[in-house]
């Protein structure tokens, strides 16, 4: 019941304010100098913003992460400077569509097109031919599982993975549980392009929610992908979680990926547990990647 009120909240705070015409609020200190001390570069003509931090000097070590929906790089601020004491380069991106990036309206935005910027990022900072650590979350697990597919296929300009941690994404569509929200924008009807226009979000427009058309669709390549690879992969759960849900969730991907290894986080800790659980989100993923 609780969550259901949650719902009607989320979708009634935007609405009333695009209403009333209300302006958007202004970005918060943090939201500023997380902005100042990133960089763009540009994609086909689209401004990409990311973040590239160097940390430990002498290690090789190189760590991409990759956020979810509908949020940012901004993400993975809890964690950053952790990640900066263990890795050489910590690097992040906004998604096309996402943070401080590029909202082109109308477009396709689609899976395949996030892990080509993606790659492109990493020909842009020269990284293209070093072995990367990749994180990820929610959305982006399903643009690490496009990476992962394209390394597996062994192609040249592809990213080289050297180990894969995911963490609370909907990669099994079968046990994935969108919330109403989503449900509304995605699947078209009356209600869809009304509240698009009234909510002036552009990440709330139906050609990004298609992503989780495009997981049932690719269900074989993307889920096959991180079935055949040999590299370490390892999921963060919060098992909180009401988008992919305990236990369900968790006893098919431990029966498909069996290779994998678990963390599983307190159990008050949701969909988000980068930012919930900070500490032991970085202990589990720290424990990962001093595995091997």
């Amino acid at each position: 019941m609780r969550e259901w009120w949650v719902q009607v909240g989320l979708l009634a705070v935007p609405l009333l304010a695009a209403y009333l015409h209300i302006p958007p609020p202004q970005l918060s200190p943090a939201l500023h100098s997380w902005k100042s001390s990133g960089k763009f570069f540009t994609y086909k003509g689209l401004r990409i913003f990311y973040q590239d931090s160097v940390g430990v000097v002498g290690s090789p070590e190189i760590v991409v992460l990759l956020h979810g929906f509908p949020t940012s790089s901004y993400d993975w601020y809890k964690i950053w400077e952790g990640l900066t004491l263990r890795f050489h380069r910590v690097i992040a991106l906004d998604f096309l569509g996402f943070g401080f990036s590029d909202k082109p309206r109308p477009h396709h935005y689609s899976i395949f097109e996030q892990a080509s910027i993606v790659e492109a990022l990493l020909r842009h900072l020269g990284l293209q031919s070093r072995r990367v650590n990749l994180l990820s979350h929610d959305y982006g697990d399903t643009v690490a599982q496009e990476l992962l597919y394209r390394f597996k296929q062994n192609r040249s300009g592809r990213l080289t993975i050297k180990s894969l941690c995911l963490s609370n994404g909907g990669i099994f569509p079968e046990t994935h549980r969108p919330l109403l929200l989503q449900k509304l924008l995605k699947d078209g009807g009356m209600l869809s392009p009304i509240l698009t226009r009234l909510m002036n979000f552009f990440v709330f427009s139906r050609g990004l929610l298609q992503y989780i058309n495009q997981r049932k669709k690719f269900r074989r390549r993307w889920v096959g992908a991180l079935a055949s690879v040999s590299i370490p992969i390892h999921f963060i759960y919060g098992p909180l979680d009401p988008v992919n849900p305990y236990p369900e969730f968790l006893e098919l991907y431990r029966k498909t990926l069996p290779r994998s290894t678990v963390s599983i986080l307190d159990d008050h800790i949701s969909h988000y547990p980068q930012l919930e659980d900070p500490m032991g989100f970085l202990n589990a993923y720290m424990g990962f990647i001093n595995s091997f």
